[in-house]
């Protein structure tokens, strides 16, 4: 975590940010980097790698990554929801509410090949309740050219 824009303590922010890119293994294997967190929503990035490609011919990211990116950012911004709403909490217990988040639908879709060196991912939470949340994500180039959108719902409790 370096220089993560973030409303939240240090301490809540760091230790989101260590569960994000190295607790959960996949993410880091994605590369999935953290740039800012909000109280309902999450920004992070992904820089092209050869392990990464889809499409050999045309250096294009696998589908199968911009999925799981958006699929995680938008797990995170549940994140950020959950310890926004449980501010007169310690941190350290905010972060144990985290423990039966998963993702129960996703849908994804792609707008344009992937192709660069650099994508941006970013996830908001549109409602809240007590057992599901619901997301909308979106996945961009450098250029700022929306490549992918995505909208999922999560079991929080």
């Amino acid at each position: 975590m370096t220089d993560v824009q973030s409303p939240f303590e240090p301490e809540f922010t760091s230790k989101l940010c260590e569960i994000f890119e190295q607790l959960i293994s996949f993410n880091q294997l994605l590369g999935l980097k953290v740039d800012a967190l909000a109280h309902e929503s999450a920004r992070a990035h992904v820089r092209m790698r050869p392990e990464l490609i889809g499409h050999y011919a045309h250096n294009r990211l696998h589908g199968g990554v911009i999925s799981a990116a958006l699929d995680a950012m938008g797990g995170l911004a549940v994140m950020t929801a959950i310890g926004a709403r449980h501010m007169d909490e310690p941190p350290a217990q905010r972060l144990l509410r985290f423990g039966k988040l998963g993702t129960i639908d996703l849908r994804v879709d792609y707008l344009r090949p992937a192709i660069g060196a650099l994508f941006r991912c970013e996830a908001e939470v549109l409602r809240l309740g007590s057992r599901v949340a619901n997301t909308r994500m979106a996945f961009t180039d450098e250029q700022g050219r929306l490549l992918a959108t995505g909208a999922a719902a999560y079991i929080v409790s």
